[in-house]
């Protein structure tokens, strides 16, 4: 249960940490849209896909930084979590839970209901990625997941050890 719960918060963390640089416009963060959509919204002159790019960086980095340090926070504090095995399993279950919640909840759900994505001077074309797109897209997201989870379980171990 408190698994299930960890989980749900991490995901509105995640949600959460979207919303806050989406804020109310779209625009804010074009470069979640597909590459084609960004390249048709430089042609219609409503971003510049060079200065859409650096706000990637800007924002990617510090939420990759917030979103592994409370993994590994919440495995290593707040599970106790010691051992690799067990910081392993946790983190592959979080990672494929944020993954898949990424995919599902917040690309195609959120991103298809909310008028926060629309950005006017971009109609007929089309932000929501495709079902299909979403699967492979995280299967593939999945495998490399379950790598990382390598990792964080190593940052895990290792705290345990201090």
């Amino acid at each position: 249960m408190l698994l299930l719960l960890q989980n749900v918060l991490y995901c509105l963390l995640y949600a959460s940490l979207i919303k806050c640089a989406v804020r109310n416009d779209g625009r804010n963060c074009l470069y979640f849209y597909p590459k084609e959509y960004i390249e048709e919204a430089q042609k219609r002159g409503i971003a510049d896909k060079e200065t859409v790019m650096k706000r990637s960086k800007w924002f990617m980095i510090p939420f990759c930084i917030i979103i592994f340090v409370v993994l590994i926070l919440i495995i290593s504090v707040w599970n106790h979590v010691m051992d690799f095995k067990t910081a392993y399993l946790q983190a592959c279950l979080f990672l494929v839970v944020m993954n898949w919640f990424d995919g599902i909840v917040i690309d195609r759900l959120w991103v298809e209901h909310s008028r926060i994505w629309h950005i006017d001077g971009m109609e007929g074309i089309p932000y929501v990625k495709p079902w299909k797109t979403v699967v492979v897209k995280r299967g593939a997201a999945t495998v490399l997941y379950l790598v990382v989870a390598f990792v964080v379980a190593g940052i895990v171990e290792l705290l345990g050890k201090i």
